[in-house]
């Protein structure tokens, strides 16, 4: 795993006589999921002649298209709201332009637009502590993250990207999904990040990672989707001991690796990824270059051999929970699952 360690210390309507009042009642229509919507005009068209009709009959077909878009999207993001509670998430079915169009498609764009909504989370334990990352999801401080980041923490402290520092309790935690949510107290008007839709992503797909590995606040790194669908397994033992140079043990392909992960373990899909992890960037983000993410960054193999963090960085082999499972997630761990 990817925390450091550190011991203690969006119809047009007629103008004119004879509309205004069709079109105040057109803007009592405002339910987009109610499957009759646009309901009939509310008042009777004037006669057209022949000539009229073929010349209004293509543009009539394209404004009840983009109705039912309207509609569609409409329907979409009450979907989202109803599976999240009354918490307001921004979410992203396929993929949204998070990204400034001047800065589109460019690591720095991904990092201008994103970097606000990660956090940096430091948790003490009676063990030491651990740093590690996380995603703002509500403007009122809901941040996703790791499980093993703050597993067994009697203090967590978290501080946003310009600086300001919080005090946090945990809500709800899944260690078979190695996820948890905290909430930031007496936070408002935080910026939330864009929640994207990993089913879209393909390898050889540019992303950039945020995170705070080493205590670095904000660090930005670079790469691409090395690969879906990987099996990962980790602990699910909150007593679990870190490895060496406080890397967050993991196996992968059958093998171990950053120490014993114990016989209590779990084994979730991941996506790989070449974009440099380093400890601390656990409950990081993993995002498209579009500014949507699409990865909980928790994982990642450090060749170090010895009980240092020296000589322990990323060798290009990181692993991201996808955004899709957090997503699913979120309604339980809001409801304070402890599991």
């Amino acid at each position: 795993m990817t925390e450091s360690f550190r011991r203690s210390g969006e119809h047009e309507y007629p103008q004119g006589p004879g509309h205004e009042s069709a079109y105040a009642q057109a803007q009592h229509v405002s339910s987009p999921v109610d499957p009759e919507w646009p309901p009939p005009p509310a008042y009777a068209p004037a006669q057209q002649t022949a000539t009229q009709k073929r010349a209004k009959g293509p543009f009539a077909l394209l404004a009840a298209v983009a109705i039912v878009a309207a509609a569609i999207g409409g329907g979409t993001a009450y979907g989202i709201q109803e599976l999240t509670g009354t918490k307001t998430v921004s979410t992203s079915s396929t993929s949204t332009a998070v990204v400034p169009s001047s800065l589109k498609g460019t690591v720095a764009g991904v990092a201008k637009a994103v970097s606000p909504s990660i956090v940096e989370i430091s948790a003490t334990s009676n063990s030491g502590r651990s740093t590690g990352s996380g995603v703002i999801v509500t403007s009122n401080g809901e941040v996703i993250t790791n499980n093993h980041v703050i597993s067994g923490a009697s203090s967590i402290k978290v501080t946003t990207n310009d600086g300001t520092s919080y005090t946090a309790q945990v809500v709800g935690t899944d260690s078979k999904k190695d996820l948890a949510l905290v909430k930031l107290q007496n936070a408002s008007g935080l910026k939330t990040a864009t929640l994207g839709n990993s089913e879209g992503i393909q390898v050889g797909d540019q992303v950039v990672a945020i995170g705070s590995p080493e205590g670095l606040t904000g660090t930005v790194t670079s790469g691409i989707v090395s690969a879906l669908a990987r099996d990962v397994t980790v602990s699910t033992d909150e007593n679990q001991g870190q490895g060496p140079g406080g890397r967050w043990p993991f196996q992968f392909g059958g093998r171990q690796f950053n120490g014993d992960t114990g016989s209590s373990t779990t084994t979730y899909k991941a996506i790989q990824t070449d974009a440099s992890l380093n400890p601390g960037n656990s409950g990081g983000a993993l995002i498209d270059m579009n500014g949507n993410i699409i990865g909980i960054n928790s994982a990642m193999y450090s060749a170090a051999s010895d009980s240092t963090s020296s000589g322990a960085g990323s060798v290009g082999l990181g692993f991201a929970i996808p955004i899709n499972t957090v997503k699913a997630d979120l309604a339980t761990l809001r409801s304070g699952s402890q599991s």
